[in-house]
């Protein structure tokens, strides 16, 4: 697959997924959540709820640059 292609599918990822990732615990993303902090998920099913791949990869890589709130640019 070429890593261009790979780069542009969207995908989601469930929550033990994203807290691989992320390294908080569920409480804490929750309340992230609610605090702005973390994307909200995107229901799927009644009890169910995802988030996108790329909302996840772009929190990565706020968080790596010390970014705790997301800025007017990210929501582009």
């Amino acid at each position: 697959m070429d890593i261009n292609t790979q780069n542009t599918q969207s995908g989601f990822y469930r929550l033990p997924t994203v807290l691989s990732k992320i390294p908080v615990c569920r409480s804490a993303w929750w309340a992230g959540i609610k605090s702005g902090i973390y994307p909200p998920g995107i229901k799927i099913g009644p009890r169910t709820t995802a988030w996108l791949q790329s909302d996840i990869e772009k929190l990565c890589i706020r968080l790596q640059e010390g970014h705790l709130y997301p800025t007017d640019s990210d929501k582009e």
